[in-house]
């Protein structure tokens, strides 16, 4: 078994896609399967803009110089993925997938209900501990998503349009920063209050309410499909997991299990190695170098 870096400095790549001609439907021309993966470029750029916000008003309060680097770096490469997504959300929008009222929706979400609210002292720092909490819950799932998209190899098998390998890429260098990452967040909690209860909390909201919005999110790409793409079904899913393009629903339930294991840490999950080699790979990530 390959060692795992014990330290590894997080650093933002600021990586670019041409999105030119890539066409709606980029993934096997199947609509579910195009769509299920969309949904992330509707639900990051708002949802990690959030992070940025929460996690900025944590800095001053980290007693731990290493942590605060982690942070700091966990910042600058999340600003990165929310730019990243928010282009090719770009594309489709000027390709005639309207998504602007359901994005309204979701900046309202992030921004008024999941916002600072006006409080003050230990209100508001009650509440902001709370966000970090639900942060961490999120980044349990999108490190797993990470993982799972570094060793989907079917997708490389798929008769793909030249241009969907960009948005594999895409897809595939964020997993890889979110398996790189996958610990601060948990860190940084733990770091302020740690508490089993309010973990456990926070994933028993946390999780229910991201399915909500990816099903929500999914109906509303099916249904501003140019083509029509009729409503998503459970047994697109299953389909798309059986072929190896999707998780499959019995690894979402471990998914969801697995966080509350008393002695649960991300870094018990993903290998980080993997991750640092993709992204040594990466299309994008190597031309960020230059």
């Amino acid at each position: 078994m390959t060692a795992e870096p014990e330290h590894l400095v997080l650093k933002p790549r600021d990586v670019h896609w041409d999105w030119d001609g890539l066409p709606v439907r980029y993934l096997d021309d199947d609509a579910f399967l195009t769509h299920f993966a969309n949904v992330l470029n509707i639900l990051l750029p708002e949802g990690e803009d959030w992070f940025l916000t929460v996690f900025q008003q944590t800095v001053p309060m980290i007693g731990d110089d290493r942590l605060r680097e982690d942070v700091i770096g966990f910042i600058g490469q999340e600003a990165m993925h929310s730019q990243a997504h928010q282009s090719l959300l770009g594309h489709f929008h000027d390709a005639g997938l309207d998504t602007e009222g359901f994005v309204a929706q979701l900046r309202w979400f992030f921004q008024e209900m999941l916002g600072d609210r006006g409080l003050t002292s230990r209100a508001a720092h009650g509440w902001l501990v709370e966000r970090v909490a639900i942060i961490a819950a999120i980044e349990h799932v999108t490190s797993f998503l990470g993982d799972w998209i570094l060793n989907a190899h079917a997708l490389d098998a798929l008769d793909k349009h030249e241009k969907a390998g960009a948005v594999l890429d895409l897809y595939r260098w964020h997993g890889a920063e979110e398996v790189e990452h996958r610990a601060v967040a948990y860190d940084l909690f733990t770091h302020l209050d740690g508490r089993y209860r309010h973990r456990v909390r926070a994933h028993l909201v946390a999780f229910p309410v991201l399915l909500y919005w990816w099903v929500r999110g999914l109906r509303c790409l099916m249904a501003e499909d140019p083509v029509g793409a009729g409503k998503p079904r459970w047994r697109d899913w299953y389909r798309g997991a059986r072929r190896g393009l999707l998780p499959p629903p019995r690894a979402v339930v471990r998914l969801f299990l697995s966080y509350l294991r008393p002695g649960y840490h991300p870094s018990q999950y993903g290998s980080t190695t993997q991750a640092v080699a993709y992204l040594a790979s990466s299309p994008a990530a190597r031309a960020a170098l230059h």
